[in-house]
Protein backbone atom coordinates (compact mmCIF):
# COMPACT_ATOMS: atom_id res chain seq x y z
CA UNK A 1 0.00 0.00 0.00
CA UNK A 2 1.35 3.36 -0.79
CA UNK A 3 1.99 5.80 1.83
CA UNK A 4 1.95 9.81 1.30
CA UNK A 5 2.84 12.51 2.82
CA UNK A 6 -0.28 12.71 5.48
CA UNK A 7 0.51 9.20 7.09
CA UNK A 8 3.31 10.34 9.08
CA UNK A 9 4.02 14.26 9.07
CA UNK A 10 2.28 14.48 12.48
CA UNK A 11 4.81 12.47 13.81
CA UNK A 12 7.57 14.20 12.35
CA UNK A 13 9.63 17.39 12.88
CA UNK A 14 10.29 19.05 10.41
CA UNK A 15 11.29 23.13 9.59
CA UNK A 16 7.71 24.24 8.36
CA UNK A 17 8.96 27.53 7.49
CA UNK A 18 10.66 25.57 4.31
CA UNK A 19 7.52 23.65 3.46
CA UNK A 20 5.25 26.42 2.38
CA UNK A 21 4.61 28.03 -0.77
CA UNK A 22 5.78 31.14 -2.37
CA UNK A 23 3.80 34.81 -3.03
CA UNK A 24 2.68 34.91 -6.92
CA UNK A 25 5.52 37.14 -7.50
CA UNK A 26 7.85 34.96 -6.06
CA UNK A 27 6.32 32.05 -7.96
CA UNK A 28 6.70 34.26 -11.20
CA UNK A 29 10.72 34.63 -10.37
CA UNK A 30 11.21 31.17 -10.40
CA UNK A 31 9.56 30.15 -13.37
CA UNK A 32 11.45 32.44 -15.22
CA UNK A 33 15.13 31.67 -13.37
CA UNK A 34 14.00 27.44 -14.12
CA UNK A 35 13.43 28.83 -17.65
CA UNK A 36 16.47 30.75 -18.34
CA UNK A 37 18.54 27.57 -16.68
CA UNK A 38 17.02 25.58 -19.65
CA UNK A 39 14.18 23.88 -17.97
CA UNK A 40 10.66 23.77 -19.32
CA UNK A 41 7.98 24.80 -17.14
CA UNK A 42 4.15 23.95 -16.35
CA UNK A 43 2.23 25.45 -13.78
CA UNK A 44 -0.91 24.12 -12.81
CA UNK A 45 -3.48 24.30 -9.97
CA UNK A 46 -4.28 20.82 -8.92
CA UNK A 47 -2.88 17.23 -8.67
CA UNK A 48 -5.03 16.20 -11.69
CA UNK A 49 -4.03 18.55 -13.91
CA UNK A 50 -0.54 17.88 -12.78
CA UNK A 51 -1.32 14.13 -14.02
CA UNK A 52 -3.06 15.69 -17.13
CA UNK A 53 0.17 17.73 -17.94
CA UNK A 54 2.17 14.29 -17.23
CA UNK A 55 0.51 12.35 -19.80
CA UNK A 56 0.33 14.65 -22.33
CA UNK A 57 4.70 15.26 -21.72
CA UNK A 58 4.82 11.55 -23.19
CA UNK A 59 4.30 9.86 -26.27
CA UNK A 60 2.50 6.89 -27.73
CA UNK A 61 5.64 4.28 -27.57
CA UNK A 62 7.73 5.64 -24.98
CA UNK A 63 9.80 3.56 -22.30
CA UNK A 64 8.83 4.85 -18.84
CA UNK A 65 10.18 4.80 -16.10
CA UNK A 66 10.03 6.58 -12.71
CA UNK A 67 11.83 6.65 -9.19
CA UNK A 68 10.26 6.70 -5.80
CA UNK A 69 8.48 9.86 -5.84
CA UNK A 70 5.50 10.72 -2.75
CA UNK A 71 4.49 13.53 -5.30
CA UNK A 72 4.35 10.88 -8.12
CA UNK A 73 1.56 8.82 -5.98
CA UNK A 74 -0.11 11.80 -4.85
CA UNK A 75 -1.21 12.83 -8.36
CA UNK A 76 -1.80 9.21 -9.41
CA UNK A 77 0.75 8.56 -11.61
CA UNK A 78 2.45 5.46 -10.34
CA UNK A 79 -1.49 4.12 -10.11
CA UNK A 80 -1.55 5.37 -13.89
CA UNK A 81 1.31 3.82 -14.75
CA UNK A 82 1.06 0.50 -13.34
CA UNK A 83 -2.88 0.22 -14.49
CA UNK A 84 -1.76 -0.34 -18.65
CA UNK A 85 -4.18 2.43 -19.73
CA UNK A 86 -1.99 4.00 -21.80
CA UNK A 87 0.44 3.03 -24.56
CA UNK A 88 3.78 2.90 -23.31
CA UNK A 89 6.23 1.04 -22.29
CA UNK A 90 5.88 0.76 -18.60
CA UNK A 91 9.59 -0.09 -17.26
CA UNK A 92 8.92 -0.63 -13.69
CA UNK A 93 6.34 -3.44 -14.36
CA UNK A 94 9.62 -5.45 -15.84
CA UNK A 95 12.03 -4.67 -13.48
CA UNK A 96 9.46 -5.66 -10.44
CA UNK A 97 8.82 -9.07 -12.08
CA UNK A 98 12.76 -10.02 -11.95
CA UNK A 99 12.91 -12.03 -8.83
CA UNK A 100 16.59 -12.65 -8.82
CA UNK A 101 18.27 -9.69 -6.76
CA UNK A 102 21.15 -8.84 -9.09
CA UNK A 103 19.29 -9.05 -12.46
CA UNK A 104 16.79 -6.89 -11.26
CA UNK A 105 19.63 -4.42 -10.06
CA UNK A 106 20.89 -4.53 -12.79
CA UNK A 107 17.71 -4.26 -14.42
CA UNK A 108 17.12 -0.71 -12.98
CA UNK A 109 20.33 0.37 -13.71
CA UNK A 110 19.34 -0.17 -17.38
CA UNK A 111 15.95 1.59 -16.72
CA UNK A 112 17.59 4.47 -16.64
CA UNK A 113 18.14 5.26 -19.80
CA UNK A 114 14.00 5.45 -20.46
CA UNK A 115 12.86 7.46 -23.16
CA UNK A 116 11.40 9.07 -20.24
CA UNK A 117 12.13 9.50 -16.48
CA UNK A 118 10.04 10.37 -13.98
CA UNK A 119 10.13 11.47 -10.48
CA UNK A 120 10.16 14.40 -7.92
CA UNK A 121 12.45 16.79 -6.43
CA UNK A 122 13.47 17.95 -3.00
CA UNK A 123 14.00 21.48 -2.84
CA UNK A 124 13.66 24.32 -5.71
CA UNK A 125 15.65 27.25 -4.99
CA UNK A 126 13.69 30.84 -6.72
CA UNK A 127 17.08 31.27 -8.50
CA UNK A 128 16.60 28.53 -10.99
CA UNK A 129 18.49 25.15 -9.06
CA UNK A 130 16.91 21.42 -8.34
CA UNK A 131 17.98 19.96 -5.47
CA UNK A 132 17.54 15.97 -4.39
CA UNK A 133 18.84 13.29 -2.82
CA UNK A 134 18.53 9.73 -2.50
CA UNK A 135 20.40 6.83 -0.67
CA UNK A 136 20.77 4.48 -3.44
CA UNK A 137 20.99 6.62 -6.27
CA UNK A 138 17.67 5.30 -8.53
CA UNK A 139 15.80 8.33 -8.93
CA UNK A 140 18.74 11.40 -9.51
CA UNK A 141 21.02 9.10 -11.55
CA UNK A 142 18.77 9.40 -14.57
CA UNK A 143 18.44 13.41 -14.14
CA UNK A 144 21.89 14.99 -15.30
CA UNK A 145 22.62 12.60 -18.36
CA UNK A 146 20.95 8.98 -18.65
CA UNK A 147 16.99 9.38 -19.39
CA UNK A 148 16.30 10.57 -22.78
CA UNK A 149 13.35 12.91 -21.37
CA UNK A 150 12.91 13.77 -17.64
CA UNK A 151 9.58 15.03 -16.38
CA UNK A 152 9.72 16.24 -12.80
CA UNK A 153 6.60 17.24 -10.65
CA UNK A 154 6.66 19.49 -7.41
CA UNK A 155 4.25 20.89 -5.30
CA UNK A 156 4.94 25.02 -5.02
CA UNK A 157 5.76 24.15 -0.76
CA UNK A 158 9.66 23.42 -1.90
CA UNK A 159 10.27 26.23 -3.35
CA UNK A 160 12.70 28.17 -1.16
CA UNK A 161 14.52 32.03 -1.67
CA UNK A 162 18.12 30.61 -2.49
CA UNK A 163 20.09 27.15 -3.06
CA UNK A 164 21.26 27.59 0.41
CA UNK A 165 17.64 27.20 1.59
CA UNK A 166 16.99 24.27 -0.75
CA UNK A 167 20.11 22.81 0.97
CA UNK A 168 18.47 23.52 4.20
CA UNK A 169 15.07 22.02 3.26
CA UNK A 170 16.91 19.04 2.29
CA UNK A 171 18.23 18.69 5.10
CA UNK A 172 15.49 19.78 7.87
CA UNK A 173 12.32 18.61 5.67
CA UNK A 174 12.74 15.68 3.07
CA UNK A 175 14.94 13.67 5.08
CA UNK A 176 13.33 14.13 7.93
CA UNK A 177 9.69 12.60 5.96
CA UNK A 178 11.34 10.71 4.15
CA UNK A 179 13.30 8.66 6.90
CA UNK A 180 10.06 8.28 8.68
CA UNK A 181 8.57 7.07 5.31
CA UNK A 182 11.54 4.60 4.79
CA UNK A 183 11.24 3.18 8.60
CA UNK A 184 7.91 2.44 8.14
CA UNK A 185 7.60 0.86 4.64
CA UNK A 186 11.30 -1.07 4.90
CA UNK A 187 12.06 -1.13 8.88
CA UNK A 188 15.08 0.72 7.89
CA UNK A 189 16.00 4.60 8.15
CA UNK A 190 17.20 6.60 5.14
CA UNK A 191 20.07 8.62 4.28
CA UNK A 192 21.43 12.08 1.95
CA UNK A 193 24.22 9.69 0.42
CA UNK A 194 24.05 11.00 -2.94
CA UNK A 195 23.27 14.42 -4.19
CA UNK A 196 22.18 16.27 -7.09
CA UNK A 197 22.38 19.98 -8.17
CA UNK A 198 20.42 20.11 -11.39
CA UNK A 199 22.09 23.83 -12.20
CA UNK A 200 21.10 23.67 -16.32
CA UNK A 201 19.45 21.76 -18.67
CA UNK A 202 21.64 21.87 -21.68
CA UNK A 203 19.47 20.21 -24.27
CA UNK A 204 16.64 21.82 -25.64
CA UNK A 205 13.28 20.26 -24.38
CA UNK A 206 14.51 17.53 -22.14
CA UNK A 207 13.65 18.16 -18.87
CA UNK A 208 10.47 19.68 -18.30
CA UNK A 209 9.42 20.78 -14.29
CA UNK A 210 5.54 20.33 -13.62
CA UNK A 211 4.74 23.33 -10.32
CA UNK A 212 1.57 22.22 -8.76
CA UNK A 213 -0.23 25.20 -6.79
CA UNK A 214 -0.37 22.15 -4.10
CA UNK A 215 0.96 20.95 -1.07
CA UNK A 216 2.42 17.89 -2.49
CA UNK A 217 5.52 15.28 -1.48
CA UNK A 218 8.84 16.55 0.66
Amino acid sequence: MSQQKADYVDDTEIDTGLDDHPDDETLEETVANLEANGFEVVVVDTADEALDAVQSQIPAGASVMNGHSTTLEEIGFEDYLGSGDHDWESLPDQVWSIDDDEERQAARRDAQTADYFLGGINAIASTGELVAADMSGSRIGAYPFAAGNVVIVSGTNKVVPTLDDAFDRLESVAYPLENERAQEAYGVGSAIAKQLVFRKEMEDGRTTVVLVRDQLGY
